[in-house]
C-alpha cells in the first residue's frame, strides 16, 4: 500500500538534461519546433514551428539518404534543410555538412541560418564551436558545415556526410560537382537537392526524372504552392498578375515545361507535342529513319540536312519536309560517315521526287555536298558567297540564274544563323508549320537561350533543330523554284559546270567543254568532270 502512496522521483537537472537530448537526438522534429530559431522578416527571432508539409519533408530527409525537392517558392525548405544539417552536426560526431549554390554568398546564407539557429540554443546544448566564420561553423565534436560556389573541385576535396545543393536547376556546372561529390559520399553520405525548375534538359530535370521512375538513388519531392496551409487560389491568382502566368508556373506549380529559358515557348512546344504521331515506318540500318509520311508524286518536297561535325559528339540529321504545306513528312538523326551519309541524302531526295536538296556545307558537311555532286543528283540547293543574297528571294535567283559568287549547299554564318533561328521561330509561334516527331520537339525543349545566343543546352545537340532552321529559312526560296519549274533544275546544272571552286574532283569544274551543238569551247552543262580526265554524260537527267 505503501508503494501506491509514492510520488514520481524527481529528476535532477543533469538527468533532466540527459532526457531532453535524447529525444532531440531521437526526433529532429522534435528539436527543430522547440529549439531552433529562425529569423523572421517581420516579427524577429521566433521559433520554426514547422507545418505539417515540413514535418513529414524533415522525416523523408532522416530516411532517405538521396532526396531531390521539386519546390514552389518560399515554402520554407532551405530554412528546414538548415534546421536539419545543424541537428545533424549537434548529435553526431565528425559529420560534414557541404553547401553549394550558384554564388558563394547564396551558398553562405544557408551557413548563416545555421549560425543563428546555433547560437540561439540553451547553453546545455551548445557544443564548444572551434570555428565560427561567413563561410564556416565548426564544432568541438568534429562536425562542421562549409559553404561553397558551385567551382569544379569544390566537392571533391573531403569526405562528405551531406551535400546540400540549393537552387540545383541554376547551376550551370551542377553535373560536375555532382560527379565529384559522388566519390566523396561513397563512404555513407547524403544529398539533398532543392530547387524550382528552371527548363528541361539540365541536370536537376534529369536527375527528377529519373527518380520518379526510380532509375536512380534520390527519393523526389514535389512541394507545390498548395501544400502550404495559408496559401489559396486567390493568392495563387495574384502570383500570375505579379510574375506573368509562365514565371508564376515555374515558381509555384512547379512545372519543367513552362519555366526555363528556351528559345521557343513552351506551352507552344507543348501543343506541339499534342500534335506530335508516331511514324507510320521506321528504316536504316539502325531505326532512325522515320517516315511520317510517304512520298505524294503529285507533291514537292525539300531534303534540309545538317552534317555532324565528325568529332563523335553530334550527329548528322535531316527532315524531309512538303514544302506547299510546311509539314515534316520524315526525319533522320544518327552517327553516320560523312559519305554513306552523302549516298543517303541522294537516295532519300530521289525517293521524294528528285527534292530540292539542302546540305549545310561547314565543316565535313563539304564531303557530303561534294559526294551528292558526284552522285549527280540534279536538285542542290546553292548558297551565295555574300550573305545579303540570303535575305531577298528575288536577289538569290537573280545570283543563282548568273552563277556569279555560289557555293554548293547552305552556308551557316554568324550573319545567317540568327535569321535562321529567327525564322524557325517565327513558324513555330506561328503554328504554321507541323512537326510531327517527337524527337524534333524534345530538341527543342532543350534549346535555349545563353548569353543572347540560341543554343542546346549544356549535354545536349540541336542537329534537327538547325535543320529545321534551315528549311524554314528557305521556304520562300523552294517555293520560288516550283514557280520556275525545270528551268531552274537545268540552271542548277549550268551553276556546276560555272563554278571555279577548286575542291576537287566531284564538283562541276569551268573549261572547254564539247558543246550541245557539237562546237568546241561551248560551255555544256551537261558534262561533269569527275577529275580524272573523263567527263560524265547527264542528258539522263533531261
Amino acid at each position: 500500500m505503501s508503494e501506491l502512496n509514492e510520488t514520481p522521483k524527481q529528476l535532477s537537472i543533469k538527468e533532466a538534461i540527459q532526457q531532453e537530448l535524447i529525444r532531440c537526438k531521437q526526433d529532429p522534429v522534435y528539436f527543430c519546433k522547440k529549439y531552433y530559431m529562425i529569423q523572421h522578416p517581420t516579427k524577429g527571432r521566433v521559433h520554426f514551428n514547422l507545418y505539417p508539409f515540413q514535418e513529414s519533408v524533415l522525416r523523408l530527409f532522416l530516411k532517405n539518404k538521396f532526396s531531390i525537392v521539386n519546390k514552389s517558392r518560399q515554402l520554407g525548405i532551405s530554412t528546414l534543410s538548415s534546421a536539419y544539417a545543424l541537428w545533424l552536426m549537434l548529435f553526431h560526431t565528425d559529420k560534414n555538412v557541404l553547401c553549394i549554390a550558384t554564388k558563394t554568398e547564396t551558398a553562405k546564407n544557408m551557413v548563416t541560418k545555421v549560425k543563428f539557429g546555433y547560437d540561439s540554443l540553451p547553453s546545455w546544448m551548445k557544443i564548444k564551436s572551434v570555428e565560427n566564420n561567413k563561410l564556416s561553423i565548426r564544432l568541438a565534436n568534429g562536425s562542421q558545415m562549409k559553404a561553397v560556389s558551385a567551382a569544379g573541385d569544390s566537392a571533391r576535396s573531403e569526405a562528405v556526410s551531406l551535400l546540400l545543393i540549393d537552387e540545383a536547376a541554376f547551376i550551370d556546372n551542377i553535373e560536375e560537382v555532382f560527379v565529384s561529390a559522388q566519390q566523396t559520399l561513397a563512404t555513407g553520405g547524403g544529398c539533398i537537392a532543392m530547387s524550382t525548375p528552371y527548363g528541361t534538359g539540365n541536370w536537376f530535370h534529369r536527375t527528377w526524372v529519373k527518380a520518379e521512375t526510380g532509375d536512380n538513388s534520390f527519393l523526389p519531392i514535389r512541394l507545390p504552392w498548395d501544400v502550404h496551409p495559408e496559401r489559396n487560389q486567390s493568392w495563387r491568382d495574384q502570383q500570375d498578375v505579379d510574375l506573368g502566368p509562365r514565371m508564376a508556373a515555374q515558381e509555384c506549380d512547379c512545372d519543367f515545361t513552362t519555366s526555363g529559358d528556351t528559345a521557343i515557348d513552351p506551352t507552344i512546344l507543348n501543343w506541339y507535342l499534342i500534335q506530335a504521331k508516331e511514324p507510320v515506318e521506321r528504316r536504316g540500318l539502325d531505326g532512325n529513319l522515320w517516315i511520317f509520311e510517304r512520298p505524294d508524286y503529285a507533291r514537292m518536297y525539300a531534303v534540309v540536312a545538317d552534317c555532324a561535325r565528325g568529332d563523335g559528339k553530334d550527329y548528322s540529321a535531316f527532315h524531309v519536309f512538303d514544302i506547299e504545306n510546311n509539314s515534316q513528312v520524315a526525319e533522320y538523326k544518327g552517327q553516320i560517315g560523312t559519305r554513306d551519309f552523302g549516298h543517303f541524302l541522294v537516295g532519300i531526295a530521289s525517293e521524294y521526287n528528285n527534292a530540292l536538296l539542302v546540305i549545310e556545307n561547314a565543316n565535313v558537311g563539304w564531303d557530303v555536298v561534294q559526294t551528292a555532286i558526284e552522285r549527280g543528283y540534279p536538285n542542290i540547293y546553292y548558297s551565295p558567297r555574300q550573305d545579303a543574297a540570303l535575305t531577298n528571294v528575288d536577289m538569290y535567283l537573280n545570283k543563282f540564274d548568273s552563277g556569279q559568287g555560289m557555293v554548293p549547299g547552305f552556308s551557316t554564318t554568324m550573319r545567317t544563323r540568327p535569321l535562321v533561328i529567327g525564322k524557325m521561330i517565327s513558324y513555330l509561334h506561328e503554328k504554321s508549320v507541323t512537326i510531327n516527331s517527337k524527337r524534333t520537339l524534345e530538341e527543342l525543349r532543350t534549346f535555349i537561350w545563353k548569353h543572347g545566343k540560341a543554343q542546346a543546352q549544356d549535354g545536349y545537340n540541336d542537329d534537327l533543330v538547325m535543320a529545321l532552321g534551315i528549311c524554314m529559312f528557305l521556304r520562300d526560296t523552294s517555293l520560288k523554284y516550283k514557280q520556275t519549274g525545270d528551268q531552274l533544275t537545268i540552271a542548277s546544272l549550268e551553276n556546276f559546270g560555272k563554278s571555279t571552286m577548286s575542291v576537287g574532283p566531284g564538283f562541276y569544274q569551268g573549261g572547254s567543254y564539247k558543246g550541245i551543238g557539237g562546237s568546241n569551247g561551248v560551255h555544256d552543262q551537261w558534262n561533269m568532270d569527275m577529275g580524272n580526265g573523263q567527263m560524265l554524260d547527264l542528258t539522263w537527267l533531261i
